[in-house]
C-alpha cells in the first residue's frame, strides 16, 4: 500500500507535532471561556502563586476540567485502539461494544444500594459492570465456530447496550434517581475536581503503560491470530490482558465523565492515516491526539452557546456519527 506523505514524516516529529498540538490545545481550552481570562491570568494559575478571583476559578474549575478531557480522551483513545486491533474490527469501540451500559447500569445499582456512594467505590463498581458487559458481549460475538466476527462483535454489543441501558433506564424512573444517573450519563465534565481525577489516573496511567508493553503483540494480533501464535506469542494470555486493560481504561473513562461513544472509534484511524498499522507507534499517538480531541470537544461544548453549556458527549457525537458512517460505507480500508 502507498504511504502518505504524512507516513513519511519521522515517528519521532510526528509524536512531538502531537504534543505541540495538545499543549496548544489545553492552553487555550483554559484561557477562553464565559468567564474573560489573559494569557497572564493562565501563567499564574499554572505557574505560581498569586490569588485572585480569576486565577481561583482556573485552578478550581477550568484545569482540572482540561486535565480530566485529556485523561478520558486518551484512555478511550487507547481502549479504542486495543478493541480494534484485537478484534480486527474498524467499527470497534467501547461505548458501542457495551462497556459504556454496563458500567452505567453498575452505577445505577451501586447508586440504589448505596446512595452515598464515594468516587473511589464507583471506579470499582464502573469496573466490575463494564467488565461484565465486555464478557457478555465477547461470549455473543464470539459463539459460533471460527471465533470472533467483526458483525457479530457489533451486533452483539448494540443488543447488549440497548438491553442494559433499558434496564438503567427502568431503575432510574422506578426508584427516582433518574437526575442523579443522567449527570453521570450525559457525558459532562462540569464540576469535576482534582480529588476525581488523583482517584481515576492512576488506574489509567497502569492501563496505558500495559498497552504500550503488548503493543508489538497487539500488531501481531490486528494482523493474524496464526502468525502471531507462530511468532511465539501466547494469544489467549496477550486478549485477557488487553481487554482487562479496556475495561480498566473504559470503567474509569465513564466513573469520571459519563458516555463517550466514538472517541475510540475516531482516533484510531485517524492515527492510522498518519503512522500506518503498527500499534507500537498508533498507541502513543493516540494518546496525545485523544486528548487534544476531548479538550477541543470540551471547549467547543462551552463557547458554542455560552454562557450556557452543551455537552461534550453532544460535540462528540455529532462529529463522531457521520465519522462512523463513512467507516461503515468505506468498510475501514479508506482510512
Amino acid at each position: 500500500m502507498k504511504r502518505s506523505w504524512l507516513q513519511a514524516i519521522p515517528f519521532a516529529w510526528q509524536l512531538v507535532i502531537a504534543v505541540c498540538l495538545t499543549i496548544i490545545v489545553f492552553l487555550v481550552a483554559i484561557t477562553f471561556g464565559a468567564a474573560e481570562t489573559t494569557l497572564n491570568d493562565v501563567y499564574h494559575a499554572l505557574f505560581t502563586s498569586v490569588s485572585n478571583d480569576k486565577i481561583t476559578m482556573l485552578e478550581e474549575i477550568r484545569i482540572p476540567r482540561a486535565v480530566a478531557a485529556m485523561i478520558v480522551g486518551a484512555a478511550l483513545a487507547i481502549a479504542g485502539a486495543i478493541m480494534q486491533g484485537t478484534t480486527r474490527n474498524p467499527l470497534a469501540d467501547p461505548g458501542l461494544l457495551g462497556l459504556s451500559a454496563g458500567a452505567n447500569l453498575a452505577l445505577a445499582v451501586s447508586i440504589v444500594l448505596l446512595p452515598t456512594i464515594s468516587t473511589f467505590t464507583t471506579v470499582w463498581v464502573c469496573f466490575i459492570g463494564a467488565g461484565i458487559s465486555v464478557m457478555l458481549v465477547l461470549a455473543i460475538g464470539s459463539a459460533k465456530r471460527g471465533g470472533f466476527s467483526p458483525l457479530r462483535i457489533v451486533l452483539a454489543g448494540a443488543a447488549i447496550t440497548a438491553f442494559l441501558s433499558a434496564i438503567t433506564e427502568g431503575i432510574g424512573l422506578h426508584f427516582q434517581i433518574t437526575k442523579r444517573v443522567s449527570m453521570w450519563t450525559s457525558g459532562g465534565l462540569i464540576g469535576t475536581t482534582w480529588s476525581q481525577i488523583s482517584i481515576i489516573t492512576p488506574f489509567i496511567i497502569i492501563g496505558i503503560v500495559i498497552a504500550l508493553y503488548h503493543s508489538r503483540s497487539l500488531t501481531l494480533l490486528s494482523l493474524d491470530e496464526e502468525a502471531a501464535t507462530g511468532l511465539g506469542q501466547k494469544v489467549t494470555r496477550v486478549k485477557i490482558i488487553l481487554f482487562t486493560v479496556v475495561v480498566i481504561l473504559a470503567g474509569s473513562s465513564v466513573a469520571l465523565v459519563g458516555n463517550m461513544a466514538f472517541i475510540g472509534l475516531m482516533i484510531p484511524h485517524m492515527v492510522r492515516a498518519v503512522v500506518g498499522n503498527d500499534y507500537r507507534y498508533i498507541l502513543p499517538m493516540s494518546i496525545f491526539i485523544g486528548s487534544t480531541f476531548m479538550v477541543l470537544a470540551d471547549l467547543i461544548g462551552r463557547i458554542v452557546t455560552s454562557p450556557y453549556e452543551t455537552p461534550a458527549a453532544a460535540i462528540v457525537a455529532i462529529m463522531g456519527l457521520p465519522f462512523f458512517l463513512l467507516i461503515v460505507r468505506k468498510g475501514g480500508r479508506s482510512f
